[in-house]
Order: structure tokens, then sequence, then C-alpha cells
């Protein structure tokens, strides 16, 4: 995770620190074509070598600097800003390349694309990790997998970026080298750019997603790619993502949250604890807690503290600094997580979710009941955490802690009630102001309540109070928005189907538009279409008219507006915190939280 570097904000044509929502993401998105000649594509790839090497390589490289650099480099050479995302991925790569060739190719991995398979009969099946090859040598895929695995790689043949940053910050590897086409990259480099993972790219030379090809010579020597240490590398905040995630990772969970009932054990595949009845319910407990999820909240605890006790987590071997945080600080960042956790269980038994992180969902594996109890579980045990510190931390400070954990309930309850009268209810009228008042509540208590208390245990909070307080309303209308157009692409991974939400009778903020813009004939025609949540036999349909519906109506387009909107206050707030590293958080929070939303 990069921290945005001071000098680039200081620059007169960089802007504000960390991402730009006018320039970076949309334009790259809108300028993806492939250099067609290879001289030009070596073209390029030769002044974002000379450039990167300019660069200073203690710095992070953000995508605002990214873009302005690449945008720079091609004007100069008189070629088309059609060429801006190829140029930007070869910037990158050329910038990362003494951190990658200084990784052991033992700490790497290699990505590549599936759509380099043959596409008529080729013998491999996927898997849960991606393409299982079988190295018929009818494609390019066995020999590359070849000669990075008898280098020592990881391999995976996949794509997206949520398995790659879970293999990171799992600690297997410290360097990606991957393949893939722009339209991919362009969804990971932010992700994997914020993250400060060493990383280079050779882009596929075509959109489609059968039988590509790619410059195989730039791929053959990115992975036989080998140089000395280096002397610098950017502050990045991997060590404190991967300090967040092993906080639920034997043995360090079962150190700082031991079990109560030492015989807490649930037998894989069975229907019901085979063990003491009481013991049963922390068995569910810990079983769901170890389940999965990004752990964001945490870190945001952990670098918060870290921000203000001076930043030595994020530098090159900031993992010892994490690993000697104080455990008061562990078990609060922890207890955050748990009350994430509790309100994923009661959400899903509120919405009647089938799958979580992959998985059947504890109402549907337990019944009701004994999920609504292993969630209210999961609350006591979230709060005791927090009090058995009082000795270390002092009455104050816990006081402090549970009083703003406590605030965060009651105000995330306030949201979700406000949901869910409103779906329960006949009245389906519902303003934008009245939903983002509702997001106001579901989403930004937990980033607030995250950021709070790690600035409280690193010292006072009051200079930040009200400051973070509005930075975490607009960071959670905007999260909140995300997921709202995110409901309407497929997610696979976890299960989810798309437009859920509409069809499950939601209060979201694209509904509230649509009421807003619609005439009223059409209007009456999209509250049939979603007037019987329990009929799923024509959902396709129902859901293709409500998107041409919308679209009508043009509530994508001002959904990504009112991102834009709450993003760009958010960023006015975060360049006017103190100290510096406490600025790069917040600043790191919005590039991290808000990527751009695909659908339109």
């Amino acid at each position: 995770m990069t921290i945005t570097s001071a000098s680039h904000s200081s620059s007169p044509d960089s802007g504000p620190p960390g991402f730009n929502p006018r320039t970076a993401v949309r334009k790259a998105a809108d300028r993806k074509e492939v250099p067609s000649r290879r001289s030009v594509r070596e073209q390029i790839r030769r002044a974002c070598g000379d450039e990167a090497r300019r660069l200073d390589p203690s710095q992070p490289l953000s995508m605002d600097t990214m873009e302005r650099v690449a945008s720079r480099l091609l004007r100069d050479a008189a070629l088309p800003p059609s060429y801006l995302g190829w140029t930007m991925v070869a910037l990158a790569s050329e910038f990362w390349r003494e951190q990658v060739a200084a990784t052991s190719p033992a700490r790497r991995l290699l990505l590549l694309p599936h759509c380099l398979k043959r596409a008529v009969g080729c013998p491999a099946e996927y898997e849960q990790h991606g393409l299982e090859c079988h190295e018929c040598g009818a494609c390019s895929i066995a020999d590359f997998r070849g000669v990075a695995e008898r280098l020592g790689y990881r391999v995976l043949i996949a794509e997206g970026s949520p398995i790659v940053l879970k293999i990171i910050v799992s600690g297997q590897v410290d360097a990606i080298v991957g393949v893939a086409c722009l339209n991919v990259l362009e969804k990971a480099i932010d992700k994997i750019l914020a993250a400060g993972i060493p990383c280079m790219a050779v882009p596929l030379l075509s959109h489609d997603c059968r039988s590509s090809s790619v410059d195989e010579d730039w791929v053959l020597e990115m992975i036989r790619l080998q140089g000395p240490p280096t002397r610098q590398a950017p502050r990045s905040y991997l060590h404190l993502m991967r300090g967040a995630a092993g906080l639920f990772a034997s043995p360090e969970f079962e150190r700082l949250l031991p079990r109560r009932r030492a015989d807490a054990t649930t037998p894989p595949g069975t229907a019901a604890p085979a063990l003491d009845p009481i013991a049963a319910t922390e068995a569910i407990a810990y079983e769901f807690l170890a389940a999965g999820g990004k752990y964001s909240r945490p870190f945001i605890t952990l670098a918060a503290y870290d921000a203000l006790t001076g930043g030595q987590a994020t530098a090159r071997d900031g993992s010892d600094c994490v690993q000697a945080f104080p455990d008061a600080v562990k078990r609060t960042a922890l207890s955050i997580e748990i009350f994430h956790k509790a309100s994923l269980v009661h959400d899903d038994i509120e919405d009647d979710d089938a799958f979580r992180y992959g998985q059947t969902t504890l109402h549907r594996r337990w019944g009701a009941p004994t999920a609504i109890n292993v969630g209210d579980y999961l609350i006591g045990r979230g709060y005791r955490l927090v009090s058995s510190e009082t000795p270390v931390l002092g009455p104050q400070v816990v006081a402090d802690l549970l009083d703003c954990l406590a605030d965060a309930h009651t105000r995330l309850c306030e949201g979700q009630g406000a949901e869910l009268l409103w779906r329960d209810a006949r009245d389906k009228r519902l303003t934008p102001l009245d939903a983002l008042k509702i997001y106001a509540l579901k989403t930004a208590p937990a980033f607030e309540a995250a950021l709070v208390c790690g600035l409280r245990l690193a010292g006072t909070v009051e200079p930040y109070r009200q400051p973070v307080r509005r930075f975490a309303s607009n960071l959670g209308i905007a999260f909140q928005i995300l997921n709202d157009l995110d409901d309407w692409q497929e997610d696979r991974l976890n299960k989810r189907q798309r437009g859920r939400d509409l069809l499950d009778g939601r209060p979201t903020l694209l509904w509230a538009l649509a009421l807003q813009n619609l005439p009223r004939q059409t209007l009456e025609e999209l509250t049939r279409l979603v007037g019987d949540p329990r009929k799923t036999d024509d959902d396709p349909a129902r859901l293709h008219r409500a998107g041409q519906l919308y679209r009508e109506a043009g509530v994508f387009d001002q959904a990504h507006q009112l991102i834009e909107k709450h993003r760009a206050r958010a960023e006015q707030i975060a360049r006017q915190i103190q100290p510096e590293r406490l600025q790069h958080l917040l600043t790191y929070l919005i590039q991290a939280v808000l990527r751009w939303p695909q659908t339109r």
C-alpha cells in the first residue's frame, strides 16, 4: 500500500496528493488502445525506462503521477493519447524493475491470463485458484509456467486482483510479474500500486478473451529478471495489511482471544455441534471469524496508531514494528473486526443471504435463532476484549474506546433499521437525500470508529474528531454508492447474483434517483418489476428491463457523479490533516476504498 509522497503534491502540475477523481482512472479507462507496431511499443518502453530512472525510488508512484508522466511522454513523442493505459503499465513496470529484480524468484508470483490458452480443445480445467494447466504445449502458458516454476515462482492462471491481494497479504510472495489485457490491468493496477507491491506486467496485444497473444520475449525477460538488492524502497502499508490479517491467524488469534471453552470444537460437515452444547456457540463464532474477509477495519486502526507513533511500520522492515505493537492495540483492532463480523451475521439473516465469503451463511447452516445468538455473542466478546485492557490502557482510554464503539454500533443499527423499515413498507417512495442519510449511518460509523480508536490508542483524539467524522461520512457514502453499482456486477467468487438489491427491495440511491427522474408511466412499470421479490423465475428478464429503465433515468451516471463529489470532499479534508503521515493514510484510504466502478 503506497503512501503518496509530499513531493508529488508540491509539483505544480501534479495536483493534490493521491488519487485525482477527475483525471486518472476515468481517462485511463477511456484510453486503452494497444500500439499495433512493435517498434512503437519499444519506443514507448524505452522512454518509460528513461523516465523511471529519473524518478525518486524512495517515493511511491501514485496513479495521478503515472497519468501525468505518461501523458507527457506521449505528447513529446507525438503519439496518440489512446495509448495512455499501455504507457502507464510500461511506466509502472520500469519504475518497479529494480525492486522486482531484487526479489527472489521464490518470493514472486507469476500471474497469467486464461485467454492465452488455445480457444478450442484446451484440456485444462478451472479449480479454486484458476486454470489447472496440463502443459500440453499447444499455447505459451506452459512455456511461461515451465520457466517460472524452474526458477521457483508461484504461478497462477487467473484474472482479477482479489485472489492476488489475498496471496500477497498471506505473506507468501513479495512481488508480482504478470500478463493481462489492459481491461484487467485497469481494474487491478490501482489496487496493486496502492498496496505498494513491486509489480511488472506485459499487456496482451488485444482485448479478445480467446487465443490472445503477447510479446513473448518480453514476458520471458521479465520472468528471468534478477538483480542486486536495492538501497531504497518506497514506504508501504503492506506490513500493516499483513499484520491486520495476521490477527486472525493461529496462533496469534488464539493468543489474543483465548477460547473460554477448551473443548469448543465442531467437526467439519456436522449438522449440529457434536460436543458440549455450551461450547458450541464459541466454536461456531470462532469458525466464522476465521472464514475470511478483507480485514480493512483492523488495518485502519493499526495504521492510524502507527501514523501518530512514528510511522515505522511503513518502512521496508516494518514487519518487526507491527509485531511489536502492544497487545492492547492489537486487541482493539481485533474487536473492531469482531463487531463487523457480528453485523454481517445479523445482516445475512435480515436479508436472507445464502452465502458469505463463498460459504453458506450461518443462519442457512445452523438456523436463524442460533445465528442471532452467535452475532450477539460476538458483540459481547468484542466489548470484553477492549475492557480487559483497562490495567494497561487506563480507565479513561478504555472508556473513550468503548464510547466510540458504542456510538458507532448505535448509529449503524439506526441506519440498518431505516433500511429494514423501508424494505418492508408498502410505500416505496424514497428521495436521494433520504438514501444518503441511510448510507451515512450504515457505513461511515465503521470507518470513523476504526480511525478514532487507532488515534486514541496513540494519544489524544480531540483535534481529529470532527475532521475524521466528516471524512468518514464522505468516504462511507461514496463507498455505499459504489456498492450499489457493484450490485449490478456478478460476483462469482462470493456467489453473488446481479441486481439483488433491486429485486430484494432494498432502499438504494439508484432506486431513489429512478423515482426522481422517471416519468410516471415508466415509473409504474419499474415498480411492477420489483413488486414481488419472491418471484424468481423471470429474474433475468426483470433485471434486464430494470437496467434499461435505470439507464433511461440516467441513474448510473448520476451515481458516478455523486461518488466523485464525496470523493473530492474527502480529499479536501485529508489535505488539511496533520501530521503528514496521517494525511497520507487518509489519502490512501480514498484511493484503496473508492476504486472506480465499472457500471454505466
